[in-house]
């Protein structure tokens, strides 16, 4: 057969050996999944066994808790689930001057992508060699690349959403998913240049053997088939260096925005690259695309039944704190929210954009609910019945916020703020979310809560949870440590309300304590411990010292929990893995990573 006629159309393509490679493909992503699903049941049935046994018992009863059951978990969690890729840098970004180039992926997240990336390699390179022709050769490798290609966009665009049904089913946060969503988007790429050079190799060899001239440029102007295509192709390679970590930290909002874009235009020239081919796979970029805009949908549906009303909408409330800000949303319709949930904030009058930045839920107020059904399974009695609060109907009324003042939009709002006689202003704002929220603690004995700046919105609203759910005796907590590292005693304004509230809660002496480490205090008498329930020590916070105390003392199974600065968060993981192997420690980062 001519070289020519294996440059167009789906002549030397192998479709049944590309249907095997995505339906092998797509196991491998589904195997994984079940692989992850049934993990998180063991571990689900195991801390659910170990909370109800542990409702009622004192810290000797739980000591059977507190040690390991097998030798293969903890050996894993210290080598592979916990562990970062070398020796302990994860979540600390690289710095090439003020340039951030990104945070390096765990152990078990780079073992997974290393997989996924070289089964995608070797389902390109399985092709037929002992065909004579090198144009057949080529087309068979430009049909493979092109339908990997199809096939992986829809992993990419699913991983991308806030709403992913796979979230909260295999208990992976987004974060981890973003991850994902960013290797595969380059593999995609590399795929899509495979397959653009390959058809550009065909077609050189068949016009030399033709001996036409400039063909390669006639054929991109004669064919709309390959201009949607090029036009694809060029979105995606300008996607793949645009998307680099630094810039997308340069200005992060523009670098959504015009990635957004170009993504739609990528998508949008390869199904019609694909519609005017005749290609197998162009329902899959039909999917791709539908898939993409119902998350947008579900995304608007709850950012509007959520804030807005036929006569009033979202009241938000900022005060200007040191170097930040305490927004308090009161919400138009009442939410259900978990500890250690974000949200993202959304101001139309400082910026046009949807913002993307999370935000942790500091705190939330939940005000009794009426007795107003049968729930309990009898009516009401007595006047006192009728007030009575029902748990289980709970809702919150207003979110607030703790918005560290860095660049953009969050200087916009302090700056503001900070300009009015008051310190205090009230603008148009609307909330999305939660999100998040995917892990449950109360059925720890000993619970550690690092925090690094900002980083203590997201474990207040936790303390006072497990606090609250010791004096309902419905968890098996019996010891909390709250470990806060600031640079200032100013940090402290961001949340004394809510910590005076805590302080003033039940049994708070019998369960809490607090260390709270400034690393540049004003001077050096300012700190100063109020008792040993609240110890106050000036530099730097040493994790493995607190974990290693703690843990020596700790009652029942122990969870360590993180969020701060990439630094403070490879500490402590560093301090945990030390302990894994000698007794029951879990670790839980809470990370946003852009």
């Amino acid at each position: 057969m001519a070289p020519g006629n294996f440059t167009h159309g789906l002549t030397g393509v192998n479709l049944q050996m590309d249907d095997v490679t995505s339906y092998t493909l797509w196991l491998s992503i589904i195997a994984v999944c079940l692989v992850v699903v049934v993990s998180r049941l063991v571990q689900g049935s195991v801390a659910q066994l170990r909370h109800l046994f542990n409702l009622r018992t004192d810290p000797v009863q739980q000591a059977y808790w507190s040690r390991n059951g097998t030798v293969m978990w903890p050996w894993l969690k210290k080598r592979f689930v916990y562990a970062p890729l070398f020796k302990k840098r994860h979540n600390r970004n690289f710095q090439v001057g003020r340039l951030n180039m990104g945070t390096l992926p765990s152990r078990f997240h780079t073992s997974l992508l290393t997989l996924y990336i070289i089964s995608n390699m070797v389902y390109c390179c399985f092709i037929n060699y002992k065909s004579c022709n090198k144009t057949a050769i080529l087309a068979e490798l430009r049909g493979r690349t092109g339908h990997l290609a199809f096939v992986n966009m829809m992993p990419l665009i699913v991983f991308a959403g806030r709403n992913n049904a796979l979230i909260p089913l295999l208990r992976v946060s987004f974060d981890t998913f973003n991850i994902f969503h960013r290797w595969i988007g380059r593999l995609v790429v590399i795929e899509a240049v495979a397959h653009t050079f390959a058809w550009m190799a065909a077609k050189d060899i068949a016009d030399k053997v033709a001996h036409r001239h400039n063909g390669m440029m006639l054929a991109f102007q004669d064919s709309p088939f390959l201009s949607w295509g090029l036009a694809s192709l060029l979105a995606m390679v300008f996607i793949f260096f645009q998307a680099s970590s630094a810039i997308r930290h340069m200005a992060y909002e523009t670098f959504l925005h015009l990635h957004q874009l170009l993504a739609f235009i990528a998508f949008l020239g390869a199904a019609i690259h694909g519609r005017m081919g005749e290609l197998p796979l162009t329902n899959y970029v039909y999917g791709t695309i539908a898939l993409w805009f119902l998350e947008r949908i579900i995304r608007w549906s709850h950012i509007i039944y959520r804030n807005f009303g036929l006569s009033s909408s979202t009241r938000v409330t900022v005060e200007a704190l040191p170097e930040a800000c305490r927004v308090i949303f009161h919400l138009k319709r009442p939410w259900q929210v978990r500890p250690g949930c974000h949200v993202y904030a959304h101001f139309p009058t400082l910026t046009w954009s949807l913002s993307s930045h999370p935000f942790s839920i500091a705190w939330y107020d939940t005000p009794p609910t009426p007795y107003r059904s049968l729930e309990d399974e009898k009516l009401p009695s007595t006047i006192k019945d009728l007030t009575s609060p029902l748990p289980s109907r709970t809702t919150t009324t207003s979110i607030t916020l703790i918005m560290s003042k860095k660049e953009g939009m969050t200087a916009k709002l302090h700056a503001r703020a900070r300009a009015s006689p008051t310190g205090i202003i009230n603008i148009r704002g609307y909330i999305e979310g939660p999100y998040g929220g995917l892990e449950s603690l109360h059925s720890y004995g000993t619970i550690i809560l690092f925090a690094g700046g900002v980083g203590i919105t997201h474990q207040l609203p936790l303390v006072r949870s497990l606090l609250q759910s010791y004096n309902d005796a419905t968890s098996a907590v019996r010891k909390i440590v709250l470990v806060w590292s600031v640079k200032s005693q100013d940090s402290f304004d961001w949340v004394h309300p809510w910590m005076t509230e805590i302080f003033q809660m039940p049994h708070r002496r019998e369960v809490l304590k607090v260390l709270l480490f400034v690393t540049k205090p004003r001077h050096a008498g300012d700190v100063v411990s109020r008792s040993n329930q609240v110890k106050m020590f000036g530099g730097r916070c040493k994790p493995e010292r607190i974990v290693e105390e703690e843990f020596e003392k700790r009652v029942g199974a122990m969870a360590v929990t993180v969020c701060g600065p990439g630094a403070l968060a490879d500490e402590v993981r560093m301090s945990v893995r030390e302990r894994v192997e000698e007794g029951v420690v879990d670790f839980v980062e809470e990370s946003f990573s852009w």
